[in-house]
């Protein structure tokens, strides 16, 4: 008798899922912009709890003011790419949604209609 034929799991990734990923609606920029809000909040918060913490460990007066200052600029630079990401969104579902304006869709610079060859319409012969 023989033995019964398994199946491995196939490596590949399946159409599927990428059509699903695909397909997932974009976030509420209410619902981005509180969460960047709430981010920004703890950021701060570990700006100053961090040293705090560092002093009470024994390090130096001038480590926890350098972390301090480390964080704060982390922070800072995070916050800015935070809103340039998120005004980069807006623009790009104000765009999505807005009319096209009477702009024609055009073919690329190099085709044309009719002719096989792009030169003049003189013949050859």
């Amino acid at each position: 008798m023989p033995a019964p034929r398994t199946t491995e799991p196939s490596h590949e990734p399946s159409h599927e899922s990428a059509h699903e990923s695909a397909a997932v609606p974009a976030a509420d920029p209410a619902t981005v912009t509180d969460l960047t809000a709430d981010l920004t909040r703890w950021a701060i918060f570990s700006c100053v709890l961090v040293p705090v913490v560092l002093l009470w460990c024994g390090t130096s007066l001038a480590g926890a003011a350098g972390t301090a200052l480390g964080l704060a600029a982390v922070t800072v630079a995070c916050r800015l790419l935070l809103r340039r990401s998120e005004r980069g969104a807006a623009r790009t579902a104000a765009a999505r949604h807005a009319p096209a304006h009477g702009r024609r869709h055009r073919p690329g610079a190099g085709a044309r209609r009719g002719g096989r060859h792009a030169g003049g319409g003189t013949p050859v012969g």
